[in-house]
Formats: structure tokens, C-alpha cells, sequence
């Protein structure tokens, strides 16, 4: 007979059952769900670890003792500093610089400015700034806790404080700072110190606070550079 005579061979019981699966399909299905049990927890582990290294230098100031928050200055804030530093000079610290706008600004008045933040992302970002405004060479930042930097070598302190903090800080600048510096605290006031010139009001205040003034050395009469500004006076 053409092609071959005989019956058909008989297709084995197991291959007509429903759903039966070659052996080498089976390996290969095996294989791919191998894969994805090392592909999957990898993910997951790889997301869980950048997730723990961009958000732990936001985390980890909260659990300290004494938190200075990341809370961006306003404009007119920035104005009321720049304001109160008028014809001084020497070099300017930013107690808790965040995204580093006010040593910049202070940066573009001819000061060098050097801003100590916590969290290292904020300093990053305040270094592109600079460069980005063209003050890199005078405006530097620092990755550093507040509570461990000396702060004697600066003539003009700025602080954006919160209640907790002030009256460790206002003790921890007394003995530090010299006899010719400045304070200018925005937000916040000192609790016990008495300052020599206000401006703004609400969330805008300054307070300035001359050592010499606070040592008994006698307070002088408002600053002239100071008064000459007007209200309406805006930084570049």
C-alpha cells in the first residue's frame, strides 16, 4: 500500500488528557518562573534600598533631639537679611542653609558665604545653585551637623530657627562668636537676648543681635546703612 501499510500508532493516554504539556515545554515554563523568583524580590530589594538613601537624610534630622526643618525662605525674607547686613563685613554663616538661597544672596553683596545643612541632598543642590548663579567661588556649602561646627571665625551669623532650638543655640553662639559679629535671626527671636533693630513683620521678622551690644558694651544708635533702605528695596 502506498505510503506504507499498518494502522496508525496509538497516541499514549497521558498526551490526550487535557492540559498535558510536553516535558520540554515544562522545562522551559519552569525555567521563566525560576527567573522571576530572582528577578521579582530583586526589584523589590533594589526600590526598598533607593527608596532608604533618598529619604533618610530627610528622616533622619527628625529623630534627633533638636530638629531644624527644611522650610524654603520667602523673598522678603531674604530682603530683611540682605537689609540688615548693609555695610558690614567679613564672612557670613547660614546656620541650616537648605537649598542655600541666602548665602547665595549674600554671596552676590561681596560676602563669602558659607552654609552648614544636615541633609546632604540640599547641600548638592545649593552647590548647582551657586554655579548656576555664578557665586560658586564665594558661596560654599557643608554637610554637617550645627551642633558640632565652631562658629568664631564668621562676623555675620544667620539663623532660621525653630522654638526648641534657640536657647541651646543663643548660649552656643555667646561663647563662640566675637566681639564685632552679628546675629540676624529670622523667624524666631532669641529667648533671652535683647535685639538691637527689628524689621519686617509676621513670618518676615529679623531679629539683630550685636555681641558687642549684648555684652554690655553699650548699644549704639540704629545702624545708618540700615536706615537709609528703604521698605521697597529688592534684591537682584
Amino acid at each position: 500500500m502506498e505510503g506504507g501499510g499498518g494502522a496508525p500508532p496509538e497516541t499514549p493516554e497521558e498526551e490526550r488528557q487535557p492540559g498535558y504539556v510536553l516535558p520540554t515545554s515544562l522545562e522551559a515554563n519552569n525555567l521563566k518562573k525560576s527567573n522571576w523568583g530572582f528577578l521579582f524580590p530583586g526589584i523589590i530589594g533594589g526600590t526598598l534600598v533607593a527608596v532608604y538613601a533618598v529619604a533618610t537624610p530627610f528622616i533622619t534630622p527628625a529623630l534627633r533631639k533638636i530638629c531644624l526643618p527644611f522650610v524654603p525662605a520667602t523673598t522678603k525674607q531674604i530682603e530683611n537679611v540682605v537689609t540688615m547686613l548693609q555695610c558690614r563685613r567679613g564672612s557670613l554663616v547660614d546656620i541650616g542653609s537648605g537649598d542655600g538661597r541666602v548665602v547665595i544672596a549674600a554671596a552676590k553683596k561681596g560676602f563669602s558665604a558659607f552654609g552648614y545643612e544636615l541633609n546632604p541632598w540640599l547641600v548638592w543642590y545649593s552647590r548647582y545653585r551657586a554655579w548656576r548663579e555664578g557665586v560658586q567661588d564665594s558661596a560654599t556649602f557643608y554637610i554637617s551637623d550645627l551642633w558640632k561646627v565652631t562658629f568664631s571665625q564668621y562676623s555675620n551669623v544667620v539663623i532660621f530657627g525653630v522654638p526648641q532650638m534657640m536657647p541651646q543655640l543663643e548660649k552656643k553662639l555667646a561663647l563662640e562668636l566675637e566681639e564685632d559679629a552679628r546675629v540676624i535671626a529670622c523667624r524666631f527671636p532669641f529667648p533671652h537676648w535683647t535685639p538691637d533693630q527689628v524689621t519686617g513683620e509676621g513670618i518676615d521678622t529679623v531679629w539683630v543681635y550685636d555681641m558687642s551690644a549684648l555684652r554690655g558694651r553699650g548699644r549704639g544708635p540704629e545702624d545708618p546703612c540700615v536706615s537709609r533702605w528703604s521698605s521697597s528695596h529688592r534684591i537682584s
